[in-house]
């Protein structure tokens, strides 16, 4: 099942994310060390933001 874009991007973290990738290109890691938690929660974030196809990882 998709996610429902809006739920995804009613997250101030995942919007925090898609603000930062928007500027340059980061790896996973690099956006976990702008934010205070694990990179396994920023990891979910990201794989929400992929699955909704907000952003793609290469």
């Amino acid at each position: 099942m998709r996610r429902d874009i809006f739920q995804a991007i009613a997250d101030p973290t995942r919007r925090t994310i898609i603000t930062l990738i928007a500027l340059q290109a980061m790896t996973p890691n690099a956006i976990a060390e702008h934010f205070d938690t694990t990179r396994q929660a920023v990891s979910k974030h990201l794989r929400i933001l992929t699955e909704c196809e907000l952003i793609t990882q290469k």
